[in-house]
């Protein structure tokens, strides 16, 4: 990497005089030229890669663009008005999930304004509940989250890990939960684990990467992850290597006990795509060989039940919207269909009682089903006409499971469900601050440059005078087959209230309609993701629900190269942007942190096909300088080791020294906060009221 030098400095002040009450912060440009395949690539803000902790620099950077940021937004009128509104929708009461273990019940608990949630146990279903942990006396500003936690199966112990500052990283510790007392168990580490008791209690499997350089933390590829047992009440540098793949760095395992407790399934993958490896230990059998299920990292592989060697599996193998199947582990090859494919995509599976619950998206809108273990059908779960629900988890043991059901405008309820008898009943249901039914959601359907119909979802609030078009928000994300379902969001919502529309569209590269949906806007299929989203956008104006000059797009993460990608191609068709946590240079993104697991969906940098293809929608390559460009609020965090905010501080660099037009072009950057999970609750409020009083500013819509 070369050091950057101040000969150009005078033209980021020349940029800045483009922009009429704004004077953007000088950042010098490098001079750093990359050529690859015959193409001389620069990236004149290569020293915004570097950790704000370690380059005082870079800090410098931050604290002069948030100063500038702070002072525009300090001027939109609606910003207090929505932090005002949103507050008020946030204080409610929200319950997550219970998870039953011996007789007792553990689960969230939120009373409203609380930074984080308290996990609360009972004795019994209904037994009166008391705290477990309080993780909002951690830390002074709220934002040290408890993170993953998991009961053992006698309800004893508790397993749970703690996340700092929004960070991947987790430090899990063990509980007595009759005291509430913390054991000497330390665990650190830790990163895209799971979290697995042994049936007897007696410790816990568990993965981790090896400890970092110091200083590289935040930064560092993430590679050679293991699995490890830790017997309780020992320490860390005893813990038992169980997995690891040393000639294969690259490749994820996580760990899962089976039903009986006679296993454990070591579950391995390289990248995003669900392309998984099985090897099965005999967890009674120390030093026994281990069984290779499947090698070929092929296929989707879910572990729902077993019978003995008999294992029941989730899989798209020969199936692309997914099917469930049983393998003898004695005959790893021979695989016998117990539930077939059907239009619907199958998106989960468990086991409750001597049943399976299978979950089902039909048009991104949840379905649930009751089979027996042999895959006959039992009953259908009846839920709302357009929603998510989540959960059905349970034990082999016990015939009792939960789910939550929420829709836009219908926050979480939570019921428990009896799969012997169908009994339905609600387990925890919030008191509202607002009435659901003044509010209404469509599912519409939309052609694409290339014909194919994609599904959007348009909420807004009954009686919106929709003659004139109205101020809308076109939300999308187009990646790693992750679905966009209905749910429930106070910072959408208070949009809503306001008078604004909210757009959700169901792009290709996501999984609403299985592998094929997923294949067709990934890789060199990229650009379909683009493609379906500019289309939505020309859709809500042709259809009159909004104007030109009122809609604002919005995406995290994925979503957020999305909204660089389209905002290039597109600058004309919106009228502000909203790009979060995005990936912003993808001829670097396999470089740090958790970047290499991307190339499933991306492809590799260093291959000249995908080099090609990657730059040809890089959103920090394909700024159009001479280009009008639509208003745009960069957000992201010091602390999100997931796509590391380098991203967006090279975007936004050059998006500021570019000549593209007298809109406000700026960054927001949190402090002590991450790529999402764990911000607490006003942080969360702050920065949504800042997005989308910027929104309201560049499309119109007046808050009042």
């Amino acid at each position: 990497m070369t050091t950057p030098t101040a000969a150009q400095a005078a033209d980021a002040a020349a940029a800045s005089a483009r922009a009429p009450g704004l004077t953007y912060p000088d950042t010098t440009r490098g001079d750093t030229v990359d050529p690859q395949f015959g193409v001389d690539v620069a990236d004149p803000y290569r020293w915004l890669e570097d950790d704000v902790r370690v380059n005082p620099k870079v800090a410098a950077w931050v604290a002069d663009q948030n100063r500038i940021t702070d002072a525009y937004l300090a001027t939109l009128p609606g910003r207090d008005t929505f932090a005002k509104r949103m507050t008020e929708l946030y204080n409610y009461e929200r319950y997550g999930l219970p998870t039953k273990a011996g007789n007792r019940y553990f689960y969230t608990r939120n009373d409203g304004l609380q930074p984080q949630s308290v996990l609360f146990v009972r004795d019994g279903l209904k037994g009166e509940g008391r705290v477990l942990i309080d993780p909002n006396g951690w830390a002074k500003d709220g934002a040290t989250a408890l993170a993953e936690w998991t009961p053992s199966e006698d309800g004893k112990h508790l397993l749970y890990a703690v996340q700092d500052g929004g960070t991947d990283w987790r430090i899990v510790r063990v509980m007595d939960v009759a005291t509430g007392k913390d054991l000497a168990d330390e665990i650190r580490w830790v990163k895209f684990s799971s979290l697995a008791w042994a049936k007897d209690g007696s410790g816990f499997y568990y993965s981790r990467f090896p400890e970092p350089a110091e200083g590289a933390a935040f930064q560092s590829l993430n590679e050679n992850h293991a699995v490890y047992f830790h017997k309780v009440g020992t320490p860390q540098s005893a813990d038992t290597l169980i997995h690891a793949t040393p000639d294969k760095p690259k490749l994820n395992n996580s760990a899962v006990v089976t039903d009986d407790g006679k296993y454990l399934l070591v579950v391995g993958s390289e990248g995003t795509d669900e392309r998984y490896g099985l090897t099965l230990y005999a967890t009674g059998k120390p030093g026994a060989k281990p069984v290779v299920l499947v090698d070929d990292y092929a296929n989707n592989w879910e572990y729902v039940t077993n019978v003995g060697t008999r294992f029941t599996f989730l899989t798209n193998k020969g199936a692309p919207r997914q099917r469930i199947v049983s393998m003898d582990i004695k005959k790893p090859g021979a695989l016998t269909e117990l539930v077939g494919e059907e239009e619907a995509t199958l998106v989960g599976a468990s086991r409750v009682g001597n049943r399976m619950i299978l979950s089902y998206l039909g048009d991104a809108k949840s379905q649930a089903r009751i089979v027996a273990l042999d895959g006959k059908p039992v009953a259908n779960i009846n839920l709302a006409d357009i929603g998510s629900a989540v959960g059905f988890g349970g034990k082999a043991s016990d015939p009792e499971t939960f789910y939550a059901f929420s829709s836009y405008a219908q926050p979480t309820t939570i019921y428990r469900l009896d799969t012997v008898s169908g009994k339905t009943e609600v387990f925890a249901a919030p008191k509202l601050t607002f009435d659901p039914k003044q509010f209404t959601v469509e599912q519409r359907f939309y052609k694409s440059k290339d014909g194919t119909e994609v599904p959007m979802f348009v909420a807004m609030k009954k009686g919106l005078d929709r003659s004139k078009g109205s101020p809308t928000i076109l939300y999308g994300y187009g990646g790693f087959n992750v679905s966009m379902v209905p749910g429930f969001a106070p910072t959408k919502l208070a949009w809503l209230d306001k008078g604004g529309v909210l757009a959700i569209a169901n792009l290709r590269g996501g999984g609403e309609y299985g592998k094929a949906w997923h294949d067709g806007g990934r890789l060199a299929n990229k650009q379909n993701v683009f493609d379906d989203f500019i289309a939505a956008g020309e859709y809500l104006i042709a259809e009159g629900i909004t104007g030109k000059g009122q809609l604002a797009i919005e995406g995290g993460s994925n979503g957020g190269l999305l909204v660089g990608a389209v905002t290039n191609q597109r600058p004309d068709l919106i009228a502000a942007a909203l790009p979060a946590v995005g990936v912003m240079d993808m001829l670097r993104f396999d470089r740090f942190t958790a970047g290499r697991y991307w190339t499933d969906d991306y492809g590799f940098p260093a291959k000249e096909a995908d080099f090609r293809n990657l730059l040809s929608y890089s959103p920090y390559h394909n700024i159009k300088d001479g280009t009008a460009y639509p208003a745009v609020l960069v957000t992201t965090a010091d602390t999100d080791d997931r796509v590391v905010p380098g991203h967006s501080f090279k975007y936004t660099a050059q998006l500021q020294h570019a000549n593209v037009g007298d809109k406000p072009h700026l960054i927001r950057i949190e402090t002590r906060a991450g790529h999402g999970s764990g911000k607490p609750t006003d942080k969360i409020i702050a920065e949504a009221a800042d997005k989308y009083a910027f929104a309201a500013k560049w499309t119109g819509l007046v808050v009042e």
